[in-house]
Formats: C-alpha cells, structure tokens, sequence
C-alpha cells in the first residue's frame, strides 16, 4: 500500500461546493486517483451501453443529497470498485461537462488511499478495471487527463 496523503482540508471542500452552487452546477460528482504502490492508476471502462460507453475513467460517481464530497468518494469507491479508502487526500481540481440527462455537472477530483488499492477490484457499473501505466493512462478523456497531469506533477 502506498502512504496515505495527507488530509484533504475540509474548508477548502466547503469552499468548493458553496462555489458549485453559487455557479448554476446543476449536479456534482466526485472522482478518485487511487494509485498502486507501483504508481500504476485504477482506471474503470464504462459498458459500451451507457452514455460515453467504452470510456476509461476514474472510479466516480454523483453526490447524494445531505452528503459531503468526501462521504461522496467514499461510498462511490466501495460501490464501483469494492475498495475501502482509507485516506482522502489532495484536491486535484474540476472539471464540468453536461452529464447524460443534460444537467451541468462539475466533477470534484482528488487523491485517494485504498486499503486494498493493488488487490482485487469488484465491478458493480463497469466492464473493465485496468490499473493504468502512465502509457495507457492516456485512454482517458482530456480533462481526466488533466487531472491526472496534475496528480504527477503533484507526486513527482
């Protein structure tokens, strides 16, 4: 398991939805960079029947109303992937696009610890995991791109 990053400070994820909202996002999301202990990223390729099918993506998934950011990454870790984070840590940035049913939606990334992160992966809404050199992280759309850009930039 690779070290925990440090705490993702809670004020700024205030910050961050307070902001969301004043903006007119209509829907939030989270997403998470779940990294090995040999650097490789866990990347989830959408059903070829589901908007975007066949995208590669980090596991995400929609904020539940009452819920945090981060109670958000925690439950949509375990639901697509079967892994517990342990650790939430840096925010890697955003980015907004129109989700499937047309609403603005802005995805909140950041780093993330599994505690099993490396082990088995159990897909419930994929049908693929892959975790990704940096070679093949480059099945991923621009802005998950940019994110993870931003991840290595932030680890080298």
């Amino acid at each position: 398991m690779s070290p925990s990053p440090p705490p993702v400070d809670i004020a700024l994820v205030e910050d961050l939805t307070r902001a969301a909202q004043h903006e007119g996002i209509e829907k939030t999301v989270v997403g998470a960079v779940i990294a090995n202990p040999e650097g490789q990223v866990l990347l989830l390729r959408r059903t070829a029947d589901d908007y975007l099918g066949g995208l590669w993506e980090l596991p995400s998934g929609g904020v539940d109303d009452g819920e945090t950011l981060i109670e958000a990454l925690h439950r949509e870790v375990a639901e697509e992937t079967g892994l517990t984070v342990a650790a939430v840590g840096a925010y890697l940035g955003h980015f907004d696009y129109r989700s499937g049913s047309g609403r603005v939606t802005r995805q909140f990334n950041f780093t993330a610890t599994a505690t099993s992160a490396g082990q088995t992966v159990t897909l419930t809404e994929h049908d693929a995991h892959l975790w990704a050199d940096r070679d093949q992280q480059g099945q991923v759309s621009d802005a998950v791109q940019a994110v993870l850009d931003t991840w290595r930039d932030r680890t080298a």
